[in-house]
């Protein structure tokens, strides 16, 4: 139960803040050069992203609640691989430029301002925040279908919290190193991503088997470590529905009766990911 709501909170938590730093370094760089009359266009075009995402979220939700089962598996496996890409190509981007955010962002505030290209401002925020809020609905799509309840709480809570912090941001109150903190997400998103991959494999061999598809000795099962359900009808502990199980399928992927498939691909992004990050935190302590 609410096995989604810690991944949900996460990846709302991560991409909202991102967002609103790059919001509240806009505003606050506008305020520094003395343009803080620009601020509105800046919200302007955080709330219309804000608004293109949430419309996006509900057009993918209707359009899921209309499949078959088939076509429904074959949506998860879709969805939670896309999800699983981007927040691949997220962790590259964010582990090698994370630190230059600041930097890249206050070029394009003094380039727009300079030539009166107000519509600039709210295009910053406008793409800044809709990166984050598509990349959000692909993610929340995917945890979505399996745990509704989980995800929007998960999802409320991680934004409740982006919110509280944006305005201690904005106050001056808080001082976020920016770099510490995406390294720090990135191990995390490297967690939910290889569980992600290998639900979305699940999905589409449980698709491909609907259609008559046979994946051989991939779709076997090389062991059941499911508990029978107890004779209340309630699930042990360590069933991936029960109390422990089911926070672990959350954290770290788990599955009690994986198919050969799932766990290779599992498997191998921990260790293609992982590489790849702890080579890139190596260079740059390094440097």
């Amino acid at each position: 139960m609410y096995e989604a709501l810690l991944p949900s909170l996460l990846i709302t938590f991560r991409e909202a803040l991102e967002a609103a730093l790059i919001v509240t370094i806009t505003v606050t760089y506008l305020k520094k050069i003395g343009k803080q009359e620009l601020n509105k266009y800046s919200y302007l075009g955080a709330f219309s992203a804000i608004i293109v995402s949430l419309l996006l979220g509900v057009s993918l939700q209707a359009f899921y609640g209309g499949l078959g089962e088939v076509a429904g598996q074959v949506f998860e496996g879709v969805a939670s691989l896309t999800a699983v890409a981007v927040l691949t190509g997220m962790i590259f981007w964010m582990t090698k430029h994370g630190k230059e955010i600041k930097g890249e962002l206050e070029v394009r505030i003094e380039q727009s301002v300079s030539r009166g290209e107000l519509y600039g401002i709210a295009t910053l925020s406008f793409v800044a925040v809709a990166r984050e809020g598509l990349e959000t609905v692909l993610f929340l799509s995917a945890t979505f279908v399996q745990d509704q309840a989980g995800t929007i709480i998960g999802a409320l809570i991680g934004a409740a919290a982006v919110l509280v912090l944006s305005a201690l941001f904005m106050r001056g109150a808080v001082n976020l190193e920016i770099g510490r903190f995406f390294k720090v997400t990135s191990v995390l998103l490297l967690v939910f991503g290889a569980g992600l991959a290998g639900y979305g494999v699940h999905e589409l061999i449980e698709a491909g088997e609907g259609l008559g598809v046979g994946f051989g000795v991939l779709a076997e099962k090389p062991f059941d470590i499911n508990p029978p359900v107890n004779p209340d009808g309630t699930y042990p502990l360590l069933h991936e529905k029960g109390v422990i199980g089911s926070v672990l399928k959350a954290l770290v992927g788990y599955d009690g009766d994986p198919e050969w498939l799932r766990i290779m691909v599992y498997l191998g992004y921990w260790v293609v990911i992982g590489a790849y990050l702890v080579n890139q935190h190596r260079s740059q302590a390094g440097s």
